[in-house]
């Protein structure tokens, strides 16, 4: 176990901000000089606590105009369904988030597409196809009240658990 303290969350919280931010910017916010700040950030990809840097981009300007949410529930829910079910949805570029659910339904997916059209594809050459899939409800999102990349981190710092 390691502890990350308040300097290590006020680094995690910048970088969560603007993952482009340069090292000595970095630093500056955090009352840090570069090196000592530079050895936090690496220390923390090593624990895996930092996994990637990405670039979010803005769906609609792109012409993705259709989010919606996917309930899928499997005819059985058994490993091998499950694996198969997995499989086939981790290939699929529209699936932007897969999550096996507690009770129904058995998965909840949400799919980003730029038109009804496409949806209908998706839906009907991919996800009908997969062995298993019993039934398949959708609710289309109208508007995005809220969307967040950056994790909530307890000010004081938190415990990570360097065993995993």
């Amino acid at each position: 176990m390691k502890k990350l303290d308040r300097t290590d969350v006020a680094i995690l919280n910048a970088l969560q901000d603007n993952a482009r931010i340069t090292n000595a910017e970095l630093a500056r916010s955090v009352n840090l000089s570069a090196t000592p700040c530079f050895n936090r950030v690496k220390l923390m990809e090593e624990l895996g606590v930092i996994s990637r840097q990405v670039t979010l981009l803005e769906p609609s300007v792109l012409g993705l105009h259709v989010n919606v949410f996917i309930h899928v529930t499997l005819e059985k829910q058994g490993e091998d369904a499950l694996k198969i079910f997995e499989s086939a949805i981790d290939g699929r570029p529209e699936v932007m988030e897969c999550y096996l659910m507690t009770g129904d339904p058995d998965y909840l997916l949400r799919v980003l597409v730029p038109d009804m059209r496409a949806l209908e594809r998706f839906i009907l050459n991919h996800l009908t196809k997969i062995p298993g899939v019993a039934n398949i409800r959708s609710s289309f999102a109208l508007k995005q009240v809220r969307y967040k990349t950056a994790l909530p981190l307890p000010a004081e710092g938190v415990l990570v658990d360097t065993d995993s």
